[in-house]
């Protein structure tokens, strides 16, 4: 009997932007996530199924061999430290920019400049790369109005088309990293299935171009 094959995925805009790249490796999945309500999804490959869990645990998932598989954001893998991780395939998929945001004419505060953010290990390790020092507050959602109210003097998030800054007044100032989404393989399970993990990865490369 073969064994299960586990790729841990996360909904909305990777889940959809993954479905191609997954069909060129011949897995479709049966069951839609946006209407089902179970976590572990069946694929047309008896062997083969999808765990869909928030973005930020893919990571933990595949470091700790729940799942063999994942796709994860760059900034997710940033935040994590990518231990126990291969990161093998640029996907480049879900494509945006982490940037450090905020009001381009504000005056930070005298005794420590503060930021907010969910990328709370990215952050620390950008400003003490850079020799500044910084009081980090973690917040999970709604950035842009951290510095609105002046919990803090900018924000580090993700940026797309920047809309969303502009609406409220702010525009990014600082460029961390670019960001798009990664195949990444616990590193046990590229060596107990290593066939066919480099069967599925070599077709997710050819379909990307890579």
């Amino acid at each position: 009997m073969t064994p299960t094959l586990t790729i841990a995925l996360s909904k909305g805009r990777i889940f959809k932007e993954t479905l191609p790249l997954l069909a060129a490796a011949a897995i479709v999945p049966t069951d839609d996530p946006e209407t089902s309500r179970k976590l572990i999804l069946d694929t047309n490959q008896p062997d083969v199924k999808l765990v869909i869990i928030r973005a930020t645990d893919v990571p933990t998932y595949v470091q700790y061999g729940a799942a063999d598989l994942g796709v994860a954001g760059k900034d997710v893998l940033l935040e994590h430290g990518g231990e126990g991780l291969y990161e093998p395939l640029d996907l480049k998929i879900a494509r945006c920019r982490l940037m450090v945001a905020g009001d381009p004419e504000h005056r930070p505060r005298l005794n420590r400049t503060r930021i907010a953010t969910k990328y709370i290990n990215t952050t620390r390790r950008w400003f003490a790369d850079q020799g500044r020092q910084v009081e980090v507050i973690k917040l999970y959602g709604s950035m842009e109005l951290a510095p609105l109210v002046g919990l803090a003097d900018y924000i580090v998030d993700v940026v797309d088309t920047g809309k969303t800054l502009q609406a409220n007044g702010l525009a990014p100032l600082e460029h961390i990293a670019d960001i798009s989404s990664r195949l990444i393989i616990n590193k046990a399970a590229m060596k107990m299935k290593h066939a066919r993990i480099k069967a599925i990865m070599a077709r997710m490369a050819a379909a990307v171009g890579v």
